[in-house]
């Protein structure tokens, strides 16, 4: 192989890996955030919670993941009392912390919920989302043409 091949080659991987070990700490920053649950696959966890693939990141987030974004990717009261996903329980809620207490390091309660992906999965007040199980971030609707009402910082 010649060596500008191989340069490129070690620099797209640099990336990846870059990429791939940059993001798991912001699941450090929000409560229960090893722990929230795959609404797709029960028993099961959703490692990049801001995205939509359980296994990995999306070039697209999911309400939760705007909102931690608009949020300066911090945990307080302002995102622990919204319903990013707007299911009807707050972000707090969901992620085991109701009374939005919790801080980096601390223990929360169980998870009940997924913030950033409304459910129950299918229900008509979940329809905006167009977030289904079988095509996850390939859904039609979830690149552009629609938005995500009451984001913070919007």
């Amino acid at each position: 192989m010649k060596l500008r091949t191989m340069i490129k080659v070690c620099a797209v991987l640099l990336t990846i890996i870059t990429l791939v070990l940059s993001r798991p700490d912001f699941r450090d920053k929000i409560p229960s955030g090893y722990r929230v649950p795959n609404p797709c696959r029960i028993p099961a966890t959703w490692n990049p919670v801001g995205h939509y693939n359980p296994e990995h990141f999306t070039s697209i987030k999911n309400p939760f993941g705007l909102d931690f974004r608009d949020n300066d990717f911090k945990w307080n009261a302002t995102l622990c009392k919204k319903d990013s996903d707007r299911d009807g329980m707050t972000n707090g809620d969901e992620l085991g912390d109701p009374d939005c207490k919790w801080r980096p390091g601390q223990q929360t309660y169980n998870p009940v919920g997924h913030p950033g992906i409304c459910e129950p999965i299918g229900d008509p007040s979940c329809l905006y989302q167009r977030f289904k199980c079988d095509c996850m971030e390939n859904c039609d609707g979830l690149y552009g043409d629609i938005t995500y009402p009451g984001s913070i910082g919007k």
